[in-house]
């Protein structure tokens, strides 16, 4: 393999140099993949009772055949191999387009590709300590009396992962609104006037999400708004460019 060499915005590469330069990057994440997944699976009975912790204490997940234990053991820890692996193929994405940025494009790319991961993870966090286990006992014991109510161990990590990787998603609104504010695209004054809108945008975002019952809509909805004004916050400190320059030129003009 061979050994990556940093790369910057004035360098020409030859087409083989760039295929050769991604290639050792994607070798770099393969291998990280493959230890961490060999890490989770080492330790899968642990991750599997830290997401089964939301489950009553009288439900346990089912398997309905003989090989469905195994599968849905490898499939979690894949699932938690690509969280683990996550930052280092984000910087190998980042450290692999970065060069092709202009000095002023880097500077608008750089607090979004640092902010990336920090927001993933908290967005899963989020979703696992406060969202997720009010929705899993709402969901298993609504009308409890009338239900044999069973969890089969598939269809459960599936909602599991589905809703971690939802808020995770979600909470990168934050991201797309700094880069939108310098891009020039937005500003931080049309933001506040757009409140009532965005508010909507957020609920009926937390109703596309997989779970379907009105405490986890409540539960991701708040969150949502509080990221949208946090954006605000942030596109004010970190979004002056164009958008933000020129009145301050304009006004003397104005003035005199």
């Amino acid at each position: 393999m061979a050994r990556i060499k940093p790369v910057r915005h004035e360098d020409r590469l030859t087409l083989v140099e760039h295929l050769d330069e991604l290639r050792t990057r994607l070798i770099v994440c393969a291998i990280t993949v493959a230890v961490a997944f060999g890490l989770c699976f080492w330790q899968n009975h642990w991750i599997l009772d830290v997401l089964n912790e939301p489950l009553p204490n009288d439900i346990k997940p089912i398997t309905l055949s003989v090989t469905e234990p195994f599968i849905t053991t490898m499939t979690v820890s894949a699932y938690m191999a690509l969280l683990l692996a996550a930052p280092v193929i984000l910087y190998q994405l980042y450290a692999f387009v970065l060069p092709a940025f202009s000095p002023t494009e880097r500077r608008i790319a750089l607090p979004i590709l640092l902010l990336f991961p920090f927001l993933f993870i908290a967005g899963i966090v989020f979703g696992y300590f406060v969202v997720l286990d009010p929705a899993v006992k709402f969901l298993t014991n609504f009308n409890d009396a009338q239900f044999d109510i069973q969890v089969r161990a598939r269809d459960y990590y599936s909602f599991v992962s589905l809703t971690l990787l939802s808020m995770g998603l979600l909470f990168q609104i934050p991201m797309v609104i700094i880069a939108l504010t310098r891009l020039g695209i937005t500003t931080p004054r049309q933001l506040r006037r757009s409140r009532r809108f965005a508010y909507l945008g957020c609920a009926v975002l937390a109703a596309l999400l997989p779970s379907v019952d009105p405490v986890t809509m409540v539960l991701e909805t708040v969150p949502l708004i509080l990221l949208y004004e946090l954006s605000i916050v942030l596109a004010s400190l970190l979004g002056r460019s164009n958008s933000d320059s020129a009145p301050a030129a304009v006004t003397p003009e104005g003035s005199g």
